[in-house]
């Protein structure tokens, strides 16, 4: 007779409560922030961009949507502007104004959700003019030049209320400036959610048709990282950590999972995690076309990111987690 008994690991996954129970990675409602598209438009349902809505911010349902996502335990929010074309300019100054429809917006939220908690993206692109993150001059994207402007749209967004800026532009140095900017303006308490890991991803897709800023030349590879490269992600979240970052953010997600890994292991600080608009698109194209069965792929897509240590998983998925169908709002 064996000293020891029979290891059967099939007994931790005989039912459904069991697997519940001893499940090693959850991904909770507080885990999820929702990424939501602002303008000054029609409200509209984006083109090549499944059940993303581009929404006035004057359209009462969108309150009534964000109502039922927070009774269902929606406890975030990531905002991005939309501008029209009257908006954009050579220097993306409609981004740092007072009555832009990011800073109304959410002044709004914060007056009718003031548990919600809330990120503004901070970048120029859908701003300007050629749809650049950065100050361009004879083709190049200026990094040094670009910090001030970026500072500017910061610092409205921290005015109007938000309780993070996020932002995402891939410029060196920006953390830094930006945690000054706010400093000195006594907003030493909003956080800073630095992209520090972005990569110049196939991905994006979808989300440069609904936030129209597509490069009008050239495309993000000069600033944003090279798929390829993952020991200088280290690199680049190591200098936003010492410029005064609050929480690290990679995106993509599903397509960097070792990258998150990675950064888990290296910082204590919180990791968020971007499912992209591709991703999204990918999987609920799947869905659509029968291929998945959402409720299963859906919660996969989100367990793997959550099990390679993301903190905050910035998702589209957020009504389908809550159980809530955008349709009933915007049809």
């Amino acid at each position: 007779m064996s000293l020891f008994p029979q290891r059967r690991l099939r007994r931790l996954r005989k039912s459904e409560r069991i697997r519940k129970i001893l499940s090693e990675s959850k991904v909770l409602p507080e885990d999820i922030m929702f990424p939501i598209f602002v303008w000054e438009g029609q409200t509209e349902e984006i083109k090549n961009f499944p059940d993303q809505v581009r929404w006035n911010i004057e359209d009462k349902k969108l309150y009534l949507f964000l109502e039922e996502l927070v009774k269902r335990g929606l406890s975030s929010i990531i905002v991005f502007g939309v501008a029209q074309e009257n908006q954009k300019d050579e220097i993306g100054s409609y981004g740092w104004k007072n009555d832009n429809v990011v800073q109304k917006f959410i002044k709004r939220v914060k007056r009718e959700f003031p548990e919600l908690a809330i990120a503004a993206d901070v970048c120029l692109c859908t701003w300007r003019k050629d749809g650049h993150c950065g100050v361009v001059k004879n083709g190049e994207i200026l990094n040094d030049e670009s910090l001030e402007l970026l500072g500017k749209i910061a610092l409205s967004c921290a005015e109007a209320g938000a309780d993070l800026v996020a932002p995402s532009d891939m410029m060196d140095g920006r953390v830094k400036f930006i945690r000054e900017k706010l400093d000195e303006n006594g907003f030493k308490n909003t956080l800073i959610m630095s992209y520090s890991v972005k990569y110049a991803s196939a991905l994006y897709g979808p989300f440069r048709e609904a936030a129209h800023s597509a490069p009008s030349f050239g495309d993000r590879s000069s600033y944003q990282m090279n798929p390829p490269q993952s020991r200088e992600a280290i690199l680049e979240a190591q200098l936003d950590f010492e410029e005064g970052a609050d929480i690290l953010m990679v995106k993509p997600a599903l397509f960097y999972l070792d990258i998150i890994k990675s950064l888990k292991e290296k910082f204590l600080l919180p990791i968020a995690a971007f499912n992209v608009s591709g991703e999204y698109t990918m999987i609920k194209l799947g869905i659509k076309s029968e291929i998945f069965d959402e409720r299963k792929i859906i919660n996969e897509a989100l367990i793997s990111i959550k099990r390679a240590g993301a903190d905050i998983i910035i998702t589209y998925f957020a009504p389908e987690f809550f159980g809530v169908n955008v349709k009933k709002f915007f049809d």
